[in-house]
């Protein structure tokens, strides 16, 4: 891990992507302080009939529409200024204290289910790849099982399942517009993706010269599991934190942009391109912004995580 360090410190592509991923961690943390202090505006009210000052002039929120027949009003478009810096939505609401608080719930949902994802993946692939038998035939047809659904297929479906109604697992308690509900989803689609793989590298390990000899030495199994094939795979494990991250928030953005992930009144970065859909002709910041945000995190993950795996495994850089 020092030596992963060393090399991951060296590299100037993953400083950069940290950097820039650290800003947008940041940025959406401090959104409850940017409302306040900055936009000055509930994000999640309705403010149909507001306006605010800009150089001294009053400006309507919601403006009478200059477009066709004249018939109806536009929000407000980007003031580039503290308030409805990126414009106003439909519903007279901030765009960029709504993009920030959006951006929370996004990047909690991506993380928390990136963390169900692993463990339960780990769980699964080092039982199947160390026990091997019975239980690795009953665990390997689970997950073909599951392989065999289209990602947002299963995902979609679950969603419409699971958002009708309330989830009871003993004491706790999902409700149907809970943030549980799609960390559990995301969390539980991809397992078979990273299952796979880390049972191939489980079963590789349990053949290696070093678990033979403690094997013949007389180790317990349990011993041999937790010291020698748990900090080989750890490393696996690691390297599939920032991708995994990155494909679960284009998975949540797609699930909350066709209303089967995030429920009002909460936001989320795929919730406020749905909210910009029909006004990508009049106010495209509305969509843009969202959109963009996504881009930039999901490339700084990406970038991230092809250093992490270069760093730890330096012979998938040399193939």
């Amino acid at each position: 891990m020092r030596r992963a360090w060393l090399i991951l410190s060296r590299d100037k592509a993953a400083i950069g992507a940290f950097v820039v991923l650290m800003v947008i961690v940041l940025a959406c943390l401090a959104a409850p302080l940017y409302a306040k202090y900055v936009a000055k505006s509930d994000p999640f009210r309705s403010n149909l009939s507001g306006s605010i000052e800009i150089d001294g002039k009053a400006e309507k929120i919601m403006q009478a529409s200059t477009s066709g027949l004249g018939l109806g009003v536009t929000p407000i478009g980007p003031t580039w200024h503290g308030q409805y810096m990126l414009g106003a939505d439909n519903q007279g609401r901030d765009v960029a204290a709504r993009l920030l608080y959006g951006g929370r719930n996004s990047l909690l949902i991506s993380s928390a289910a990136t963390l169900i994802c692993l463990v339960l993946a780990a769980a699964i692939g080092i039982s199947a790849g160390f026990f091997g038998g019975w239980v690795d035939m009953v665990l390997s047809r689970i997950l073909e099982v599951l392989w065999a659904f289209p990602v947002y297929l299963l995902a979609i479906s679950l969603s419409i399942v699971l958002l009708s109604q309330t989830i009871v697992l003993g004491p706790i308690e999902i409700s149907s517009g809970s943030l549980a509900l799609p960390i559990v989803i995301i969390g539980i689609i991809y397992v078979p993706y990273i299952a796979r793989p880390i049972r191939g590298r489980v079963l590789s390990l349990r053949e290696s010269e070093f678990v033979l000899a403690a094997r013949g030495l007389g180790i317990p199994r349990w011993r041999i599991l937790v010291k020698d094939i748990l900090p080989n795979v750890t490393t696996t494990l690691i390297v599939y934190i920032p991708i995994m991250m990155a494909l679960n928030i284009v998975t949540e953005s797609a699930l909350s942009f066709l209303s089967i992930g995030v429920q009002p009144p909460d936001a989320s970065w795929g919730t406020i391109i749905q909210d910009g859909q029909g006004l990508l002709y009049t106010r495209p910041m509305v969509a843009l912004a969202p959109g963009i945000a996504i881009v930039l995190t999901v490339l700084a993950l990406n970038v991230l995580g092809d250093s992490v795996r270069d760093a730890l495994d330096p012979r998938t850089k040399m193939r």
